[in-house]
């Protein structure tokens, strides 16, 4: 997939030379990615092991709304401040994924149900904290967070790029990550091994609202606000991305390397028809039919795999 991110980087900067290959956008490009990518971590997880999570967009919302209110009550601006939200994001986000994570275990629900009741769930509890009005009350300390950063990069980014590198150190190289792709090739294989199996993905669950609730402090960091109308299509981006990096939505494979890639896919399109004025509703034309071209490919690779 990395061809198809040459592709667009190519066409966008054919199209507007005077503005999209310029470093002022590149840096746009990976800001806007940041957020997405913790998100794609947890996701990449949990599709390996055979799962879904639609509710992260939500959720991000959701812990986003909580941070905001914690450190608006608490008043003053300073590092306890913000790390107080941070915690209160972490907790908020953990709460829906191991509720998400309960429900498919223990409950049986399927995970597409469980997720898409939490979806619309995490997001009304954060309209009725709210009262459907954003949150405004950011400590300067945190929006400081967001801007700055080494390298011409915000903290925001590298926060991100740790995540993805901690995650992809995990996934490759523990047991962990051993027992995730067992999972997500074959269930019952990995029971009879040894695996306790719902405990692994209520883990899972867990690690993808967890990174969630990360995701809403950092966007809270970079707007200022909690934004609660602008995630809507947040969680498209994340599948899309993480199965255009090679991640099967049956199971069994994916890289967080490829997830880092295929974010930012739908980030660069995003950004470029935006440069290229193209009407934001396109956006989410192409993306959606971008999934289905991808998720197209990953079945095919698969029935390739089926029959060696």
């Amino acid at each position: 997939m990395s061809a198809v991110l040459l592709f667009l980087v190519i066409v966008f900067s054919a199209i507007r030379p005077d503005a999209f290959p310029s470093l002022a956008n590149a840096q746009n490009v990976v800001m806007d990615a940041a957020a997405l990518l913790v998100m794609a971590v947890g996701m990449t997880y949990i599709m390996i092991a055979a799962g879904i999570d639609l509710s992260v967009g939500s959720v991000l919302v959701f812990a986003g709304v909580c941070s905001a209110k914690v450190m608006g009550a608490i008043g003053s601006d300073n590092w306890g401040t913000v790390l107080v939200g941070l915690a209160v994001a972490l907790a908020a986000g953990l709460a829906w994924g191991l509720f998400n994570g309960l429900a498919i275990t223990k409950l049986r629900v399927p995970a597409l149900i469980t997720t898409l009741g939490t979806l619309g769930a995490a997001l009304g509890a954060a309209n009725l904290v709210t009262h459907g009005n954003d949150v405004r009350t950011v400590p300067l300390t945190l929006i400081e967070f967001g801007v700055g950063g080494p390298f011409g990069l915000s903290w925001i980014v590298w926060v991100a790029i740790a995540v993805a590198i901690v995650g992809g150190l995990v996934l490759a190289r523990t047991r962990f990550g051993r027992h995730t792709y067992v999972i997500g090739s074959n269930a019952e294989a990995g029971r009879r091994a040894g695996i306790n199996v719902d405990n692994h993905l209520l883990k899972l669950y867990g690690l993808s609202g967890l990174l969630a609730g990360l995701a809403g402090w950092l966007s809270l960091a970079r707007f200022a606000t909690t934004t609660i109308a602008g995630h809507s299509t947040d969680v498209l981006a994340v599948i899309t991305g993480v199965v255009l990096g090679g991640t099967s939505l049956f199971g069994g494979f994916g890289t967080v390397g490829g997830t880092v890639v295929g974010i930012l896919i739908p980030t660069a399109l995003s950004n470029g028809f935006i440069i290229v004025n193209v009407e934001p509703f396109w956006q989410e034309v192409a993306t959606g039919f971008i999934l289905i071209a991808a998720v197209y490919v990953d079945q095919i690779k698969r029935r390739a795999r089926d029959r060696a």
